[in-house]
């Protein structure tokens, strides 16, 4: 009886296994949207806040930002183009439309919600709404 098995079979196993997990989603699903989104950072200074995110290689006009109640919807897409007839050797930059939501903790004024995007970092700034805040109540 044979100490180690064929390593054919080994092979033939890993290169399942390997077909099987490039055929599924991973590279495109993520925990709060589908695509390639872009990270993003949140910020509480005092009642309001800000996220940053990075969008490198996206157009502002590619760019959505939509807010109701306490969530915030970001959306787009980025296109990643090669020359005619270039051979692509490694692809990391991924491409294609993103959607991702983010709910906060409090309501956002949706009216004084200001978005900036320089440099390829968008910088949102999310005023809590005046309905929201707490209100001291004078007992009688």
């Amino acid at each position: 009886m044979p100490l180690f098995g064929d390593p054919f079979d080994a092979l033939g196993s890993l290169q399942q296994a390997l077909d099987s997990f490039r055929s599924s989603s991973w590279l495109t699903s993520g925990p709060s949207g589908g695509g390639s989104y872009p990270p993003m950072n949140v910020f509480r200074k005092g009642d309001d806040f800000i996220i940053i995110t990075e969008v490198p290689g996206i157009k502002k006009s590619d760019l959505q930002v939509q807010v109701k109640g306490s969530t915030i919807r970001l959306s787009g897409s980025k296109a990643v183009t090669y020359p005619d007839k270039a051979g692509v050797h490694r692809r990391e930059r991924l491409s294609g439309r993103f959607d991702r939501a983010m709910t906060l903790p409090v309501e956002i004024d949706a009216d004084r919600v200001k978005a900036e995007c320089r440099d390829g970092i968008l910088a949102l700034y999310l005023p809590r709404a005046e309905r929201d805040k707490p209100r001291s109540v004078q007992v009688q």
